[in-house]
């Protein structure tokens, strides 16, 4: 009961925008209370006044009886046109908030758990959270409903009273146990469905991967698995429902012809009016059912509320993930100078990924990063955005420690362009106005010209209304990396990092890319990771890393004369080119 106040509180802090919905919805709960006590009294007077031949007072009972229902019915619509302002107003809020602090955890949390985890945080865990207020209040109005019931019986017949007492405490029981059983189904129903909700989002995201890596069969076998699972676990749930349910309901069977057996006695025995008897008999759907049933659907959903609570404060409050930290000084405008100081950093192997990694980057310089794969040259970059944090020594940019600068500072500075940028299923216009919200239509097609993309995108029927698709799936590798390199000029960062940006490009696209870069020399500092040593040579320095290490810096002309790793890299790369030849 703590833990359910203590998560009312919170999701309550988020209800106060609606406090007003709130207030209604509690003013119709309240009227419906009272229409379920009272319709069932005048209901039984309407047989009476029926069997007695009083139809003056049958008329005006039915025309009373007529004007409940009529308000009742406004009251509904009233409750729920409330219900939703309440419901959709809550939901939406916790959702934006849960989003917001998604994008704060760590990525190294990130790395370690599926993305299902995260979609059914946002998604069904968020509405859960809201229906308390909702189904949540519709189970407690028929609580208050059925004790009020029980008043009215007890001040009508007290044995009766005790009968109704004693049935609905076995329905509860039995109801408490059900409940419990399935809660302990359904949690692990969610984690299965959590994996499963994961893989089913990476058979879409990989869809082009799957079907070019001929693994087809595997992953849908993996993917059959985990659905069969689910499958299961959901089967054994619900027979669990309704194994209970069926004993639920030979119990409410028995118990009505046994109160028909006792309002018998009770008659004969003069302890009880036939119109008394009427109208304890008509409480008997809201006694023998109702309350059993508002009792565990109450319980279930408390049980489920806090699951989801728990789930969502989880993320909200840093309990569960590690939240990205940054520092208060703040860069309006950096120049671009970097440095690395014996720089450690390792993943979650504890392989050591840099090893006292040190090196200076002047402002406005084009420096590039060349070693062969794992040497550590990508991890640089995630370092300099602070996606990760170092172990051991420091890294400075403008002569401040990257600790002691707020996010805007970093990440509003710098532009990173990878091999595969994300490009959001949105037009090309809205993907480019998603670094500067008003940017102008002028703005964006020179930086798409200075990106050499504008010759492409005016030969499409919608130009730059296009719709790209998930993961700009119509554009081609080349145009999706102009595309993110448009977005760098409307950006207009003072640091732009290209991580592998042309590696995988025919000749042609290359050296439109290559354009794009020269576009940026001298008023940008541009560090490069490079797979072709060929596209870097006009850079003003080259940093050869080796093992987490500089192990060369230089020229290109420097390091081959001086560089003997860097040479056999240089020459290892003419020798491929001359074998595709």
């Amino acid at each position: 009961m703590k833990e359910t106040i203590t998560n009312l509180k919170k999701v309550m802090e988020f209800g106060k925008k609606y406090k007003k919905a709130f207030y209604a919805q509690f003013f119709c709960c309240v009227v419906f209370v009272a229409v379920n006590i009272i319709l069932p009294i005048l209901g039984s007077k309407q047989l009476l006044y029926l069997t007695d031949n009083i139809y003056k007072e049958l008329f005006y009972t039915s025309l009373l009886i007529l004007a409940i229902a009529i308000f009742n019915a406004f009251v509904r619509v009233f409750l729920r046109r409330n219900t939703q302002i309440f419901f959709r107003g809550v939901a939406r809020d916790i959702q934006v908030k849960l989003g917001n602090e998604i994008l704060k955890i760590e990525v190294s949390d990130i790395d370690k758990n599926t993305t299902g985890k995260f979609v059914q945080r946002i998604g069904s865990d968020t509405n859960e959270l809201s229906h308390i207020f909702t189904m949540g209040m519709g189970h407690i109005t028929g609580l208050i409903s059925n004790i009020g019931i029980f008043i009215a019986v007890f001040i009508i017949n007290k044995i009766a009273f005790l009968y109704y007492l004693l049935v609905t405490l076995i329905l509860t029981i039995i109801y408490l146990i059900k409940v419990r059983k399935f809660n302990q189904k359904d949690k692990e129903f969610r984690m299965q469905n959590d994996k499963t909700t994961g893989l089913s989002t990476e058979l879409i995201r990989g869809v082009r991967d799957i079907k070019m890596l001929n693994a087809r069969k595997s992953f849908m076998d993996e993917i059959e698995r985990n659905i069969n699972l689910l499958s299961l676990k959901m089967f054994d749930m619900r027979n669990t429902e309704n194994d209970f349910d069926c004993l639920i309901n030979i119990v409410q069977i028995v118990a009505e012809f046994g109160l028909v057996i006792l309002l018998i006695l009770l008659i004969k025995s003069n302890l009880l009016a036939i119109s008394s008897a009427i109208i304890v008999f008509s409480y008997r759907t809201r006694l023998l059912t109702n309350l059993m049933e508002k009792v565990g659907d109450l319980l279930s959903e408390l049980k489920s509320f806090n699951l989801s609570s728990n789930r969502v404060f989880s993320i909200l409050e840093n309990k569960e993930f590690k939240k990205e930290s940054f520092g208060k000084k703040h860069i309006k405008n950096i120049k671009g100078n970097f440095e690395f100081s014996n720089v450690d950093f390792s993943y979650d192997n504890g392989k050591k990924v840099l090893d006292g990694m040190s090196f200076k980057i002047k402002e406005n310089e084009t420096v590039a990063f060349v070693g062969k794969s794992g040497a550590g040259k990508t991890t640089i970059f995630s370092l300099l955005c602070k996606l990760y944090n170092i172990e051991k020594g420091k890294i400075k940019i403008d002569g401040i420690d990257i600790n002691e600068l707020d996010e805007e500072s970093i990440r509003g500075n710098i532009t990173i362009i990878s091999q595969s940028p994300y490009i959001f299923n949105m037009s090309i216009k809205d993907n480019l106005r998603l670094v500067k919200e008003n940017v102008t239509d002028e703005e964006i097609k020179e930086a798409c010209r200075l990106a050499c993309l504008d010759d492409y995108i005016e030969t499409l029927p919608d130009k730059y209304d296009t719709i790209v698709g998930e993961s700009g799936v119509i554009l081609s590798g080349g145009q999706r990396q102009r595309l993110a390199i448009a977005r760098a000029f409307i950006q207009n960062t003072k640091i732009i990092l290209f991580d592998e940006a042309t590696s995988a490009l025919d000749n042609e696209t290359q050296s439109k890319i290559q354009k794009a870069i020269d576009n940026l020399k001298n008023d940008y500092t541009i560090l490069i990771i490079a797979h072709r040593l060929s596209t870097i040579k006009g850079c003003d320095k080259i940093y050869l890393i080796e093992d987490g290490k500089v192990n060369g810096i230089g020229t290109h002309e420097e390091l081959l004369k001086n560089n003997k790793p860097y040479k056999r890299l240089y020459e290892s790369e003419i020798t491929d080119e001359d074998k595709k030849i």
